[in-house]
């Protein structure tokens, strides 16, 4: 079992939140470029991300299936 991620504060950076989301900065980089994915702020040359908006993203993203098992 992974150690939990600290979220001290109301933002994380990249490092923090792909740790959070089990992917890696390269990953939200990517995204950022493309315009998809996480919702984050652009403080000068600093990224951050609001963990509110990290777990209302991942709200968003789940997926429910209706398959009905055997």
């Amino acid at each position: 079992m992974t150690t939990p991620v600290p979220r001290a504060g109301r933002f994380g950076n990249p490092e923090q939140v792909a740790e959070y989301v089990l992917t890696t900065s390269a990953k939200l980089a990517n995204d950022r470029y493309h315009g998809v994915g996480i919702p984050y702020v652009k403080f000068g040359r600093k990224i951050l991300y609001s963990w509110d908006a990290v777990d209302a993203y991942l709200e968003e993203s789940t997926v429910n299936t209706t398959k009905e098992t055997a």
